[in-house]
């Protein structure tokens, strides 16, 4: 009897211990804490019931199935693509992708491996966008490429609840003799570069000069224009006390300076003269001068003579 009661016992407590162990199972199996930036598609039977979170998310562990999306902003790389430019020259590309889901539902019935169909998608898109461009488009228009790129991957990306936020394009290796080309073409632009420059350079150089050339002339006009005026000034000053001189000097005055003109004409070793009317003038008044200073003379003489024969009378008489 003791020993039934103990079987008895033990098997509750076996049965207990499982009922636990059950219910744990299930409690942890039921109750999930969902982040800020993540959702639980949820699969009941089956069928989608929509999304779950964030915050704590309680379901049924038998029925329900559970299936985790992060909305974060990813990227997907490329790996280097090989692709045929408009003008027929092959060239190779690698890009990086970044999405963000913006349908969890959408992302998870739509597509089973997004990184893998993306991928695939990236590359014919890479080919189909480089076809329409020509070699020196693609090298020189990288941001058209990143945007025809981006708006062709998100047409096909939406319908899987996909956004492709941006797409950039990190390295484009063309061929070996366009590469050859290339580095002549760089060197050439160089030389050209250096060569403008010198131009430039010397052109400054000439203008700078001829700058510097007009203003000394300018200088140089100005100064002559002043020293012009101030001689005027001075002429004008000269001529002025000349004239003002002028008027108080007589005639005997002005025969004498003649005759000194004369005296410096006589004395010049030229041998053809230039006489103004005017000299007859001045012969003519220079010898009355002389004239009246000899008449002066001769009356002088014959008067102490009269003087003499008149003291002689007087003497006589007495």
């Amino acid at each position: 009897m003791r020993f039934a009661l103990l079987g008895d016992a033990a098997t509750a407590a076996i049965i207990a211990g499982a009922i636990v162990v059950i219910f744990l199972f299930f409690a942890t199996q039921s109750i999930n804490i969902v982040r800020e930036y993540q959702r639980i598609v949820l699969f009941r039977l089956g069928r989608s019931v929509g999304t779950r979170g964030p915050g704590l998310i309680f379901i049924i562990p038998v029925l329900d199935r559970k299936t985790w999306v992060d909305l974060r902003e990813k990227y997907l790389e490329i790996p280097h693509q090989t692709a045929i430019t408009q003008d027929n020259a092959t060239i190779s590309i690698d890009f990086i992708i970044f999405y963000k889901v913006i349908d969890a539902v959408m992302s998870v019935l739509q597509v089973q491996n997004f990184a893998g169909a993306a991928q695939n998608i990236a590359a014919t898109t890479l080919r189909s966008v480089v076809g329409d461009m020509t070699l020196d488009h693609v090298l020189s228009e990288r941001e058209v490429m990143n945007q025809l790129l981006q708006v062709k991957l998100d047409e096909v990306t939406e319908r899987w609840g996909v956004k492709v936020t941006n797409v950039e394009v990190r390295e484009i290796i063309p061929p070996p003799t366009v590469q050859e080309a290339m580095t002549r073409q760089m060197s050439a632009e160089r030389t050209r570069r250096a060569v403008v420059t010198e131009a430039e350079g010397t052109k400054q150089a000439q203008v700078t000069v001829a700058e510097g050339q007009k203003q000394a002339a300018i200088l140089q006009a100005e100064g002559d224009r002043q020293a012009a005026i101030l001689r005027a000034e001075g002429f004008a000053l000269a001529l002025d006390k000349i004239f003002q001189t002028a008027k108080t000097v007589d005639a005997n005055t002005m025969s004498l300076q003649y005759l000194d003109a004369l005296k410096q004409i006589g004395s010049s070793p030229s041998s053809k003269f230039v006489i103004p009317m005017e000299f007859a003038n001045l012969i003519s008044g220079v010898a009355g001068l002389t004239g009246k200073s000899f008449g002066n003379g001769s009356r002088g003489g014959d008067g102490s003579k009269e003087a003499g024969a008149e003291s002689k009378d007087e003497a006589a008489k007495g």
